[in-house]
């Protein structure tokens, strides 16, 4: 499905925003241009694409993110992903639902967003809470058109909208789903984030501090947090007060790795953030160059290589507050050398290999149910990355669609619906328990080489994230294309691997390719043993990167957004 044409580089010296929509780089451009820094724009972004992108972001959802605070030379990670309410157990799933994650209410663990919003403007950022929301207040009250992402998802979820009135009465237009152009209000949306600005501002005399915790407050312990609970307990949710009320955002020292002479940030591994940190230890072992881009030596180097960290992923990634994740090991360079000598030049794994032996560490993989149909890309989630004059830089990834669960009537959103990213499966690091994170998709990345290089980026595409964040990386760093050129040459996934979302198929050996790729480089894989499945040019199965490349001796800033989806980049 080709969206947008291909789109120039945009290139800047004073600050850069790139979103997943141009109405969310807009808000944030606002608030640099008022004065504000690259967290106030992350931030007023990233609640707007909950408006523009709707269908994939909710404000109730999830929102990772990793900041760079130039002043204090530091990078930090507010994990933004809620916890499964303390009523939930795997039990209840087991016996009532047969070991699955039904779609609906049960689903949803506490929306994490709205405090790691309000979290960032706290620690990081110079601007009121009203402020930052007013563009998507505007956005949300006034109307967006529909655009073709968007009209594309709410197509083909539209069974599930009209499942759930209060869903219905917001994405679909007389029980059936929009077209491009249709005008999309959201009013029961701009109430609540009106509300929000409101409370922030009847405290206004107690200081920013105070009056940012009346905003997020008036979320979790106000009006909004009874009616979310009100709604749980007619409808038979999990959800209560005390979930809501002693929700925080952790803020935490992110992981990191060297790369060559690049060092890349990830948040820990209540995400999959980490399993790019692991592919480049892999990766660091070859001659990428000499193999020659999207050669099928390289292709098939770069595929065996996220099917082994996928593997690690399934068997020992999940929450680390309740479980032990042997991150250390697993970042180990010798451990890297040791999965390395798995990849046979020759041949292809036909399903997922197995997890490496770390002594000390259990855990079970899940066994998924094979699924040999097309592939379709999770269509959950957008990425916004700022960058302003002074060094700070913003790297975000917030998510939740809105067809997985029910809106809450008057609210205008669907509370986070991520626990269909955990699993039904006792021993699983990523079981259903009690105050547990599922394993989150979403996962923003951050590059530095100090004083001489910065480069956030990341992007949507569920399990397709890192696959692609991976190749514009090295398309970037190792191949030495510009920003852009790298966001849009043809990419490939992998999909042995279990998906993360309920309920977890897979598809052994497959290997999907853009057709830019080309016939001859596709036969040298197949050979190799690999399930090849043409996408056409510029798929939105391969994720939809969006990144900005800055040089830090000249302060020039380059942003490149992925016309696979409906990205922008927009600077001064």
């Amino acid at each position: 499905m080709n969206i947008l044409p291909n789109q120039p580089m945009v290139t800047a010296s004073r600050y850069m925003v790139v979103a997943g929509h141009y109405l969310a780089a807009e808000a944030g451009i606002k608030m640099l241009e008022a004065g504000g820094n690259a967290i106030d724009a992350g931030v007023a972004a990233g609640i707007a694409l909950g408006v523009v992108h709707s269908d994939q972001v909710q404000f109730s959802g999830v929102a990772p993110m990793l900041i760079y605070v130039a002043e204090q030379d530091r990078v930090v990670s507010l994990a933004g992903l809620g916890y499964w309410p303390k009523s939930a157990s795997l039990q209840y799933f087991i016996e009532k639902h047969k070991g699955c994650l039904p779609l609906g209410l049960l689903r949803t663990v506490v929306p994490a967003a709205p405090d790691a919003w309000i979290t960032a403007l706290q620690r990081f950022g110079t601007m009121p809470f009203g402020e930052v929301v007013g563009p998507a207040i505007k956005f949300a009250r006034e109307g967006i058109p529909v655009h073709p992402v968007m009209a594309h998802y709410l197509n083909q979820y539209k069974d599930n909208y009209a499942s759930w009135p209060s869903n219905a009465s917001i994405w679909l237009k007389n029980g059936q789903a929009p077209v491009v152009g249709d005008l999309l209000v959201q009013t029961d949306l701009a109430s609540t984030l009106q509300y929000m600005a409101d409370e922030e501002n009847a405290a206004s005399g107690k200081g920013r501090a105070a009056a940012l915790e009346a905003a997020r407050n008036a979320f979790y312990e106000g009006d909004i947090a009874r009616k979310i609970v009100a709604f749980h307990e007619k409808n038979g949710g999990f959800l209560t007060a005390d979930d809501l009320s002693g929700y925080r955002t952790p803020v935490e020292t992110p992981l990191s790795t060297k790369f060559r002479e690049f060092e890349v940030f990830s948040c820990r591994p209540w995400c999959q953030g980490p399993t790019l940190l692991q592919m480049l230890h892999i990766l660091d072992g070859f001659n990428l160059n000499a193999f020659g881009h999207n050669s099928a030596d390289y292709i098939h180097t770069v595929a065996e290589t996220i099917k082994l960290v996928f593997a690690d992923r399934e068997r020992y990634y999940g929450d680390p507050d309740i479980i032990d994740v042997p991150i250390d090991q697993l970042l180990d360079p010798d451990y890297a050398a040791r999965r390395r000598l798995l990849i046979d030049p020759e041949k292809a794994w036909p399903d997922m290999p197995p997890a490496g032996e770390i002594p000390g560490f259990g855990g079970i993989s899940f066994s998924p149910h094979a699924n040999s149909d097309r592939v379709s890309a999770s269509p959950d989630t957008s990425y916004v990355c700022t960058m302003d004059q002074a060094g700070n830089i913003c790297s975000i990834t917030p998510s939740d669609v809105s067809f997985e669960s029910p809106a809450i009537p008057g609210l205008g959103f669907c509370p986070s619906a991520r626990g269909s990213q955990s699993f039904v499966l006792e021993g699983h690091a990523s079981a259903i328990a009690p105050g547990k994170r599922p394993r989150l998709t979403p996962n923003p990345s951050l590059v530095l080489s100090r004083e001489r290089f910065a480069m956030p980026f990341g992007g949507p595409g569920g399990d397709a994230q890192p696959q692609g964040m991976l190749q514009v990386l090295l398309n970037h760093l190792v191949f030495g294309m510009d920003i852009q050129t790298a966001i849009e040459a043809p990419r490939f996934a992998t999909h042995s691997h279990p998906n993360s979302f309920d309920p977890h198929e897979n598809k052994p050996g497959r290997l999907t390719l853009e057709d830019g790729i080309g016939s001859i480089i596709g036969e040298g894989l197949k050979n190799r043993g690999h399930d090849l499945e043409w996408l056409g040019e510029r798929s939105i199965n391969v994720a939809g990167v969006c990144a900005i490349s800055a040089n830090l001796k000249t302060g020039l800033m380059n942003g490149g957004a992925d016309p696979r989806r409906s990205a922008r980049a927009m600077g001064w």
